[in-house]
């Protein structure tokens, strides 16, 4: 029920205004009136609405939206919003990844370079099976574990939102059958780097890494969310 309701949101299937009451939602989706106004509650976290007494919940604008919620990501990708969003989340990954592959190459441990490289391997394997789901699960290990190394918890807080662009990719069939093999080996290459204490090195083939996927993404959406 969340998630329809969410998705509708986003979408703009609810008009920016439209009110939610607990009464409205519970005849809807035959839910109590406890269930429903706990759903209520969940979408006031994320901004989607905002509740007044005697009123109900507001449907509230993209502006007051918390675009850094994992669901609100998912439920934007599900809908007739996925191009401008695919395209947000490539840009801000180019922000910050490579900042955060810089400094994984000074404070990454033995365990978490240990773990880049098994992700890597992964990758490889999965990719040449043409598995794209244990790929995705690979690719989404390596870039939480490069967010962790980094030393800094903000970054860190970011990695469901890179693992949901990585998601979208796959879900939304805008990966190939066999993972690209250069793509593979620059993920090698972050993981060789950061296990060598070359932040030079590693930013760079971050990157990359970065670059490849917001082209691929700019190549699929681009004139769709160019607006």
């Amino acid at each position: 029920m969340l998630d329809l309701i969410g998705t509708e949101i986003v979408a703009g299937e609810r008009a920016v205004g439209s009110v939610l009451t607990a009464e409205s939602i519970g005849s809807t989706y035959g839910v109590s009136r406890s269930v429903a106004r706990e759903a209520v509650r969940v979408l006031e976290s994320m901004g989607l609405v905002a509740s007044r007494r005697r009123v109900g919940a507001t449907v509230q604008p993209r502006t007051s939206w918390n675009l850094f919620d994992p669901r609100v990501v998912a439920w934007r990708l599900e809908g007739s919003d996925r191009a401008r969003q695919m395209v947000s989340l490539a840009e801000l990954r180019r922000g910050f990844e490579p900042a955060a592959a810089a400094l994984a190459a000074q404070r990454a441990d033995a365990e978490q370079c240990r773990r880049l490289a098994s992700a890597v391997s992964d990758m490889v394997h999965t990719g040449r099976a043409g598995d794209l789901e244990a790929y995705l699960h690979a690719d989404q290990i390596f870039h939480r574990t490069l967010l962790e190394a980094s030393g800094n918890e903000m970054l860190a807080a970011l990695a469901e939102l890179v693992e949901g662009a990585l998601a979208g990719r796959t879900h939304h069939n805008l990966m190939p059958s066999r993972p690209n093999a250069v793509a593979i080996a620059r993920h090698d290459d972050v993981a060789r780097a950061v296990r060598d204490r070359d932040a030079a090195r590693a930013e760079s083939a971050m990157r990359a890494i970065i670059d490849e996927a917001e082209a691929a993404v700019a190549a699929e959406f681009g004139a769709a969310a160019g607006d």
